[in-house]
């Protein structure tokens, strides 16, 4: 009787649960992971982490897209949003923005800080926090200024410069105690809505439109069409 193997076959990881278990070290560990505890979190040997990933950038930067995702997920992309005021709905959405990062702040102190690791051979990581979101808000951009409509030139320059100024003043916010106190949060998304609309608000002068942060945009931009029908 031929003698059965007792070894049991190494189960097969997938890159997403590899990023779950890297993302459960940051949590707890803090933003300076080392890929030997990764393995060990996703109980795998640290040879089988790289045969799914190609380096530690390549881990880093997946991270990255499920964070971005999840925060663009919490802040809502409705587009619905732009029938409110828009410093209502600003709020609206750095509040959702806010939540998110403070389920894994860790994670997010750790992005921040990812772009300008090295690795051993003096290569520097390449992600790039902002990336993603920007192009995400560009493309929301465009539909909300096609839809209005406005002329779109512009839009990526617009996206870039509002998810830069979040970006930077996330890491302002989370600063260096573990969860920042509901008081910073609220500072937070009040801070981020006026800078965020200073921008948008900048862009629209550009294109002679004098918008009211307390009127939603569609009923500025009906008196602007309404003006320029009457001349």
């Amino acid at each position: 009787m031929p003698r059965s193997d007792t070894r049991s076959a190494a189960r097969t990881i997938t890159r997403e649960e590899i990023v779950d278990a890297a993302i459960r070290v940051i949590d707890r560990d803090g933003p300076r992971p080392s890929m030997d505890d990764v393995a060990r979190e996703a109980r795998i040997t640290k040879p089988r982490l790289y045969r799914r990933f190609a380096d530690k950038a390549d881990l880093y930067t997946e991270i990255g897209n499920r964070m971005a995702k999840a925060a663009g997920a919490a802040a809502g992309n409705d587009l619905t949003l732009m029938l409110q005021p828009p410093r209502i709905a600003l709020r609206r959405v750095l509040t959702g923005y806010a939540d998110c990062i403070l389920e894994h702040p860790n994670v997010f102190r750790f992005l921040g800080q990812a772009h300008v690791t090295q690795n051993a051979d003096g290569s520097v990581l390449q992600f790039d926090l902002g990336r993603a979101a920007a192009g995400r808000f560009a493309e929301q951009a465009r539909e909300v200024a096609e839809s209005i409509p406005i002329d779109a030139t512009g839009i990526d320059y617009l996206a870039r410069a509002v998810v830069g100024v979040v970006v930077s003043i996330t890491d302002l916010w989370l600063g260096d105690s573990a969860l920042p106190r509901p008081a910073t949060t609220v500072e937070f998304v009040e801070q981020a809505t006026e800078f965020v609309w200073g921008l948008i608000d900048g862009f629209l002068r550009r294109q002679g439109i004098s918008a009211d942060p307390d009127t939603p945009i569609f009923t500025s931009m009906a008196a602007v069409n309404q003006s320029q029908s009457a001349m």
